[in-house]
């Protein structure tokens, strides 16, 4: 599996990923093919071509927000997920980031864990953020000073 930043080109495959997670904030084409013309960065996980998997962040300040992260059904518990966010935490620490943000759904439970598994911890809520159907937000904060810590203290 390779990581590589997003290219104009990825536009249809990225909404073909997005397709088979309607729990992820649902982006147009053209926004997808701004990507690289806007304040963010992107990467796509991809296997003998084919993109498994992307993420789309922004920093701001000393910060990185996770503005999208989704991987293909078929592609899901294979590590696709981590890899990406792996590559989000390793630009952060380059950059010297201090802390990694993302907001999701209250229902997404999935997310929910996959985050929380990686350090995440809840900081806020915003009531009825979504539409579609209306729901919380949870905001979700990782510091990378405290992740570094704790990979120090488990041998990671």
């Amino acid at each position: 599996m390779n990581v590589r930043s997003i290219e104009r080109g990825d536009a249809k495959a990225l909404l073909g990923v997005q397709a088979e997670s309607p729990e992820i904030a649902q982006w147009s084409r053209t926004a997808y093919e701004r990507l690289a013309q806007e304040q963010m960065a992107g990467w796509v996980a991809e296997a003998n071509g084919s993109i498994s998997g992307f993420v789309i962040v922004r920093q701001l300040a000393g910060d990185i927000e996770i503005l999208n992260l989704a991987v293909r059904r078929g592609a899901r518990r294979q590590g696709v997920g981590a890899l990406l966010f792996g590559k989000v935490v390793s630009q952060g620490k380059d950059a010297h980031v201090e802390k990694i943000y993302i907001e999701v759904r209250a229902s997404n439970e999935v997310a929910r864990k996959f985050y929380a598994r990686h350090g995440f911890r809840e900081t806020g809520r915003r009531p009825r953020y979504y539409s579609a159907p209306v729901e919380d937000a949870l905001l979700l904060e990782l510091t990378l000073d405290q992740l570094d810590q704790d990979d120090r203290t488990t041998g990671k």
